[in-house]
């Protein structure tokens, strides 16, 4: 039971910690599935060099992460009102052509980072944009300007 307590100790640690870090920096993968994927490889390791002492050690430890994950999943999924808090929120940050610098600094991007995603997608200047949405993946969504 030990196992159990500490892993979720761990897990709430860590999505914080996600949460804090913010989405631009992990915005390949969702923020838990970088993390799942790296504790998961090292509860696995730990079990098989014994470091813990036992193998079920390690299964239970990775069987509360998983649980846990498919958990927190399950319940941005089923109950709306918890997603803002278990997902985060899309942010704008580029309206009617004009930066918000406000939300910029909030989410630690610069002109410069929301210009070059502009450019990958086609957009040569942000006056161009009528919106730029930074999604809760990382990425940056913009809806032109119609001409």
């Amino acid at each position: 039971m030990d196992i159990v307590l500490r892993c979720t100790v761990i897990f709430i640690f860590l999505y914080v910690v996600m949460r804090a870090i913010g989405r631009r920096e992990l915005s390949q993968l969702q923020p838990f599935d970088l993390i799942l994927l790296v504790v998961l490889g090292d509860l696995i390791t730990q079990g098989a060099i014994q470091s813990d002492l036992s193998v079920t050690g390690s299964l239970l430890a990775v069987a509360t992460f998983s649980l846990l994950s498919v958990l927190t999943s399950y319940l941005s999924f089923r109950f709306k009102r918890l997603r803002p808090i278990l997902d985060g929120e899309p942010i704008i940050v580029v309206q009617d052509g004009k930066v918000i610098e406000r939300n910029l600094a909030r989410e630690r991007l610069t002109i410069e980072d929301v210009e070059k995603e502009a450019r990958s997608q086609g957009i040569e200047h942000l006056s161009d944009a009528k919106w730029a949405v930074l999604e809760t993946t990382g990425r940056i969504s913009f809806i032109r300007t119609r001409s």
